[in-house]
């Protein structure tokens, strides 16, 4: 156990934000440095507990009160070993995760949990400054034994992919349609959550390890089904779920509306183009009235966007209710709840309007957006039912859509490889993350559906395992999760 006492004695800290009229004038992260001590003592509030809950919320596994005692401990390199001993990207999830493991950590049912995540990110980006994040390349041995593996895609979970395979020795190629690696943390995660050059850092690494990158190909077009499967020996799929889900209303194709994953990559190819000062994408909330539909994750990420692009308003709808501010009955210890939440990107300006539905859009005489109509309502036998006389129009002429995604593409790639499909539009796979077609694996949101960060890491070194034993008869890698593991609910 770390410190005995801690959690009686230590209250929660985490870093502070940076004031919001200084961080919204650039696309740095928002928080401020946390000092090495007082993270020690957050860690030290860990309990060790006999039976570690949090380990159930997180689905990589990760090894946190192993690591909280070695930080208290001031043991911070074989912290970051143990960190590293399940996950491939901790600079990521600690930055990007919602952290179930600390809704699942037994200290929060009747206190503030451990700062695990805040722990988790403090470890990683010390191990970067003090150089212990060596590249790890496969032996010999390994690589005269391997194989040629071929992952579609560079997210969070064709990179643990790649990653973990080559590490196994074989000889891997990412392919990615974009112009450079990295996927949704690339161009879908604002720099402002998540600086580039953490991205790159690690990038750096797979590249030392012996991953190749071959970017702007887009597999199934530019590189058919067929070839792959005739220069391949297997095929991790780690595209994605990229279909993003409409809003079938009245003057839904008005100019001036856009899917999020339309806004977002133009917004970070504009700031990584322009360092500090980056000129307007082609699609601007700039002086614009700009309404955002979907309340989530993504949501958010157009909403500190656009408040840093000098939107004149911004206003957020959710279908949903206003979740309440501490976990309701219905969501009890270790559930993540459904609560009130205050990211960054809130805290910085905009309206958040609940409990409403888009009835239509209006336009102008150039046939651009110029008025949202919407409803209140509420819960009904079918879903959401309107409220009679609650009607209302939003000025806008900027419309952002993020309401999430209804699966993978059923582009050339998937249609060449002859795999089949679920009912819900994801790849189908087995218990060992295998489709339909031999040697053809799939992981991540691809395979999953939209899921969080964590998951995708947690499937793309799954996946790695069954390509490996496939491969190689037998394997080293760990598998974190099974095709069908679910969060705790």
């Amino acid at each position: 156990m770390a410190d005995p006492r801690g959690f009686m004695t230590t209250p929660r800290q985490t870093p502070l934000r940076r004031p919001v009229d200084i961080r919204i004038q650039d696309w740095r992260e928002v928080y401020t440095d946390f000092g090495h001590a007082e993270l020690e003592r957050q860690a030290g509030r860990c309990m060790d507990c006999g039976i570690p809950f949090c380990h159930g919320g997180c689905p990589l596994g990760n090894l946190i009160p192993e690591w909280n005692d070695l930080v208290w401990r001031h043991d911070w390199r074989e912290a970051a070993e143990r960190l590293h001993a399940t996950n491939n990207f901790p600079e990521f999830t600690g930055r990007l995760c919602p952290a179930p493991c600390e809704t699942a950590c037994v200290l929060g049912i009747n206190a503030e949990p451990v700062a695990i995540k805040q722990v988790e990110v403090e470890i990683i980006d010390r191990a970067w400054a003090e150089g212990w994040v060596p590249p790890q390349r496969p032996s010999a041995a390994a690589l005269a034994a391997g194989r040629k593996v071929a992952v579609i895609g560079s997210g969070p979970a064709g990179l643990a992919a790649a990653q973990q395979l080559t590490r196994a020795g074989h000889a891997v190629t990412v392919y990615e349609r974009a112009e450079s690696p990295g996927g949704l943390l690339r161009y879908g995660i604002p720099e402002f959550k998540l600086e580039k050059r953490q991205l790159d850092r690690r990038l750096g690494q797979l590249r030392a390890e012996g991953t190749m990158f071959r970017c702007g190909v887009s597999a199934g077009l530019d590189l058919t089904a067929e070839e792959l499967r005739a220069s391949f020996d297997a095929i991790v799929l780690a595209g994605g779920a990229t279909v993003p889900r409409g809003l079938p209303v009245p003057g839904a194709d008005l100019d001036g509306i856009h899917q999020a994953m339309e806004y977002l990559p133009m917004s970070n190819r504009a700031v990584a183009a322009g360092g500090g000062r980056p000129a307007d994408p082609a699609i601007s909330a700039r002086g614009r009235d700009v309404v955002i539909i979907g309340g989530g994750d993504t949501g958010a990420d157009c909403l500190g966007t656009a408040l840093r692009q000098g939107a004149a308003s911004v206003t957020q709808l959710e279908i949903m209710p206003r979740p309440p501010a501490r976990r309701p009955g219905s969501q009890p210890w270790p559930t993540y709840p459904m609560i009130y939440r205050v990211s960054g990107a809130h805290e910085e300006g905009g309206e958040r309007v609940y409990a409403v539905s888009t009835l239509a859009f209006e336009g102008d005489e150039a046939d651009r957006v110029r008025a949202l109509r919407l409803v209140e309502v509420g819960p009904s036998d079918t879903g959401f039912s309107p409220k009679k006389g609650t009607e209302r129009d939003i000025q806008c002429d900027l419309v952002l859509l993020a309401m999430g995604f209804t699966g993978a593409e059923r582009g050339d790639l998937l249609t060449g490889l002859g795999v089949q499909m679920d009912a819900r539009g994801n790849v189908a796979r087995d218990s060992s993350y295998a489709t339909s077609v031999p040697g053809v694996f799939v992981a991540g949101d691809m395979g999953r559906g939209q899921s969080l960060i964590v998951w995708a890491i947690a499937e793309g070194r799954s996946a790695a395992a069954a390509a490996d034993q496939y491969l190689s008869g037998e394997t080293m890698l760990t598998a974190a999760i099974a095709p069908t593991a679910a969060p705790l609910r």
